[in-house]
């Protein structure tokens, strides 16, 4: 069995042509050779697996070849290349600087350096790592870096390039290497997979290189352990089966339903992702950048940074036109929250269950600007429809319009026995207004109630009771149109009935609104008219909080006593405090008047003040 050898020492690049996604400074190498412009320090910095030490041994190997190219690049026919290509170079030395760092190894190499090279014309010292050297051996390397022999240039490689102290920076002409494109990479491995004779799909090898994040020796390692999974047939869905990675194709599904507000269906297929042994985090953060895809994929002009085939493009172009940017900004916010806050959430399922839920209602474009809440009521879960079922609401009839003054809203009806047609004949409403918001609108709660689904979770309305209605994803079984034909009378706000009232909503407030709750309970409300109250405070910090809550007080007041429209006056209290310096007489006096028994202990004992 004959020896094998890995992909990144196979097709390892020996040439700055073959070199992948760093034309600009391998040009500027060849460059430097061709007019013999060569500084006696180089520093290549930049992350791993992008071509670094590839590119220092190119570099080495071509100064030193007796017959390089026109382009600057190396021969490989003479002795000084045929020596470094079997690893018997003496004018070429690599140093690890992980594990020779100390100052007695940074001695030895200066020793070293004073010693001319017996083939070739240059001694070229690649230091691997060279942020990995102590303190002692970075000083001890300066003077040789600063003044080395003219024989003598040194190439340092590392992936940290802040490590290094400023004065070895100040030494060298630095070439920072990037990160390598996904499609460099995926490029460079189909090209590999064709040499070797294996069967490749885009979207498999685009997952890799994914995969690697921009490192083209952990690509080359990820593809040579795909093609032996999938034996020499790199299909996507292997792929991902090996790699663990979630499939593009939830995360469109996911989109759909959030798009058509099916939490249900969310949560369910979130627990099929978890069921898969994913993580929320993981799931959450793929679910970001396919967001970042759709934003990208509405604009044709940023369709080239779509990292994906064809086909897959498309698929993005199309959902993208369903979405609008608001909602792709939104849900982006929520993924980007969502992944920060799920470290520290103790119950991380929940977090990413409530960003879904989240998510679905953003959808529907219904919330307010003030980011408060939503501005229309939408169902979270939907009540699945039975044969045969019992009514949802009150049974609604409708009867003949009166022109003067009526309101007309939309209503469902369900009848809890099938009657015949002749018995649906029009009857007198016995439903009257119910008053929302501290104002009596016609029946608004009433036809909403006729509708809501059993479990139905829904938000603050601001919206007509016809758009709420549309809404509302309950198939009606029989509409009806109903009309009201007199509001409500109005009831008298009396004094005890609006203190009773004030002390009920602070009592109901929820724990983070408890400095509103105490602040109400100690201040009593004094009615001024038929609609009008007035409450008095301290200062001006509690009247700031009670005009932002006034709306929402008034409303419940009114609501709960059926009294129409109620108004809140707040008055700030000038107390006038009088400030003087009193003697000590006058302070016993202020004392005595307060605690008589003062003045009889003074008499009993037969003081005076002095």
């Amino acid at each position: 069995m004959e020896n094998y050898i890995v992909s990144a020492r196979k097709y390892r690049p020996d040439t700055f042509d073959s070199v992948v996604a760093q034309k600009s400074l391998t040009t500027t190498l060849k460059n430097a050779i061709h007019t013999g412009k060569l500084a006696h320090a180089y520093l290549f910095c930049g992350p791993r697996g992008v071509g670094k030490t590839t590119c220092a041994r190119i570099f080495a190997k071509t100064i030193n070849c007796e017959h390089p190219t026109a382009d600057g690049e190396p021969c490989n026919n003479c002795e000084s290349c045929r020596s470094f290509n079997q690893q018997r170079s003496f004018t070429i030395y690599e140093l690890d600087a992980a594990s020779n760092n100390s100052v007695d190894d940074i001695r030895a190499l200066n020793e070293q350096v004073r010693i001319p090279p017996q083939v070739g014309r240059y001694k070229v010292y690649i230091i691997d790592e060279v942020h990995m050297l102590s303190q002692a051996a970075f000083n001890a390397f300066l003077k040789t870096l600063e003044e080395p022999p003219a024989h003598a240039i040194f190439i340092l490689a590392t992936t940290e390039k802040h490590k290094i102290i400023p004065t070895i920076l100040s030494r060298c002409q630095i070439y920072d290497f990037s990160r390598i494109e996904s499609n460099d990479i995926v490029a460079h491995l189909k090209s590999i997979a064709d040499r070797e004779g294996i069967t490749s799909e885009y979207d498999a090898l685009r997952i890799i290189a994914h995969k690697s994040d921009g490192c083209m020796r952990d690509a080359l390692s990820l593809f040579d352990q795909m093609a032996s999974f999938t034996q020499g047939n790199l299909v996507y869905d292997k792929v991902i089966e090996s790699l663990n990675i979630l499939d593009y194709d939830y995360y469109f599904r996911f989109t759909e339903h959030i798009l058509a507000s099916q939490v249900s269906n969310l949560l369910l297929l979130f627990n099929e992702i978890l069921g898969k042994g994913f993580e929320g985090n993981i799931f959450v953060s793929g679910l970001a950048t396919h967001f970042r895809d759709l934003l990208v994929a509405c604009d044709p002009s940023t369709h080239p940074l779509l990292e994906c085939g064809d086909d897959l493009k498309r698929r993005y172009v199309e959902q993208a036109a369903k979405c609008t940017p608001k909602f792709l900004f939104k849900a982006i916010k929520l993924c980007n929250d969502c992944d920060m806050n799920y470290r520290t959430s103790r119950n991380k399922r929940l977090l990413v269950e409530l960003t879904i839920i989240q998510l679905s209602q953003a959808a529907d474009g219904s919330d307010e600007a003030s980011g408060r809440g939503p501005a229309r009521l939408q169902p979270i879960f939907h009540k699945a429809e039975q044969p045969n079922a019992s009514p949802v609401g009150p049974q609604v009839q409708a009867v003949q319009p009166t022109p003067p003054a009526t309101t007309e809203i939309k209503a469902t009806a369900t009848q809890a026995t099938q009657q015949p047609a002749t018995q649906q004949t029009a009857q007198p409403a016995t439903a009257q207004p119910t008053v929302l918001s501290g104002r009596p609108e016609a029946l608004k709660r009433g036809a909403s109630e006729n509708k809501m689904p059993f479990g139905g979770m829904f938000r603050r309305t601001h919206t007509t009771a016809t758009r709420e209605e549309e809404s509302t994803p309950v198939k009606a079984k029989q509409e009806t149109n109903v009309q009201t034909t007199a509001e409500e009378p109005k009831k008298l706000l009396t004094q005890e009935a609006l203190s009773q009232k004030w002390f009920e909503f602070a009592v109901q407030l929820p724990v983070n609104e408890r400095a509103l709750g105490d602040r109400m309970k100690i201040i009593s409300p004094e009615l001024k008219g038929e609609n009008l109250f007035v409450i008095k405070v301290d200062n001006k910090m509690v009247a700031e909080l009670f005009a932002t809550e006034a709306k929402r007080i008034t409303a419940y007041i009114a609501e709960q006593l059926s009294c129409g429209r109620v108004d809140m006056k707040i008055e700030l209290n000038e107390q006038q405090v009088q400030r003087r310096i009193y003697n000590r007489t006058e302070q016993f006096k202020l004392l005595a008047e307060k605690n008589p028994a003062l003045e009889k202990l003074r008499e009993h004992l037969n003081l005076d003040f002095s």
